[in-house]
């Protein structure tokens, strides 16, 4: 499936973008964020159907969420990103880091996250997510990034820096990663996968056919053997990807992307409904309905994933603790058969 920043003097000043799902939020400026897309011809923001809604921020857990985030000075996917689960999980004081800056060198069609040439890695960064992750109490964490194609390794050491730094600080929580793809950057993935995250994520995004549209910078091929490496290198990592669909897809191009996944011996698919974050952005093609987004989940399974989430508000991060529990009772009954 990357701001929010609270409570202000004048008061909750970004209440209405969250209950809208954060499709506009007036204060951000649309051709500074996204440079590439100011030229872009506008694609009307449809009214989302009744069957997406979210929790609005501002509960007292989710201030001190949002508390801890700023003092560390740190930068959250689930801002960045527009997530509209934000208002849930802060209140449960569950957020994803997203590492090394908030400027992406890409331009994906359908991601929040501002474009442009990034600043310098901050070298104190792994102890400071250290530091917060400790002070959430988190049990499990999830770690993300911008695309980073300017440095030599793609930031794959800045990401095992921030796991060692987590697990000497918290031994006891679980870490999940959402990576980029490391596209030419050889040497990379085996550097993180020697850190041993629990979780590795890679996120397909969408079918192989909007790649040149969606997703540009990106190859699907490169992302499935990405994922499959993982497997290679430590069959013990849980590895997870995730789609959107409404971007003008075929339901038969899901289905073989589900096997083109399962090829790749991923354990965990989520699927969730694209939401346009501005006219700029990638327009929706259509609102799949709860109905639809279950058959995928049966599909799913029966195509043998250990876990599926998929549902119109599901994204990658969502309910990851849980999630993560669910996945190691799911592969001790595998092991018990």
């Amino acid at each position: 499936m990357p701001p929010l920043h609270g409570v202000t003097e004048q008061g909750i000043s970004r209440m209405p973008a969250v209950i809208d799902l954060l499709n506009h939020d007036p204060r951000k400026k649309e051709d500074m964020r996204h440079p590439e897309k100011a030229h872009r011809p506008d694609n009307p923001i449809q009214r989302k159907p009744d069957w997406i809604r979210a929790k609005a921020p501002g509960s007292p857990k989710w201030a001190e969420t949002n508390r801890i985030v700023r003092e560390h000075n740190l930068v959250t996917v689930c801002e960045e990103a527009s997530c509209p689960n934000v208002g849930e999980c802060w209140e449960k004081k569950h957020a994803t880091f997203m590492i090394m800056g908030d400027t992406c060198t890409r331009a994906c069609a359908f991601c929040n996250v501002k474009t442009g040439m990034p600043n310098s890695l901050d070298p104190h960064e792994p102890e400071k997510i250290a530091d917060a992750v400790s002070k959430l109490g988190l049990i499990h964490v999830v770690i993300t990034s911008v695309d980073r194609d300017d440095l030599a390794d793609g930031g794959a050491d800045h990401f095992a820096q921030v796991i060692h730094a987590i697990r000497v600080r918290s031994p006891q929580t679980t870490i999940e990663i959402l990576t980029p793809d490391f596209l030419r950057k050889e040497g990379a993935l085996e550097l993180i996968v020697k850190a041993k995250p629990d979780v590795f994520n890679h996120n397909l995004e969408t079918v192989p056919s909007n790649y040149l549209t969606v997703r540009p910078g990106a190859r699907y091929f490169h992302s499935i053997r990405l994922l499959q490496r993982v497997k290679e290198l430590d069959p013990s990592i849980f590895t997870k990807s995730g789609i959107m669909v409404g971007l003008g897809e075929k339901r038969n191009e899901v289905l073989q992307l589900m096997d083109d996944l399962r090829s790749a011996e991923v354990d965990f698919l989520t699927i969730g409904q694209y939401l346009q974050p501005t006219k700029k952005h990638h327009a929706v093609i259509e609102f799949v309905t709860p109905d639809a987004f279950k058959a995928y989940e049966t599909i799913a399974y029966t195509k043998g994933f250990l876990l599926v989430s998929a549902t119109p508000l599901t994204r990658s991060s969502h309910h990851a603790g849980e999630d993560f529990a669910k996945l190691r009772s799911a592969r001790k009954a595998q092991l018990r058969k």
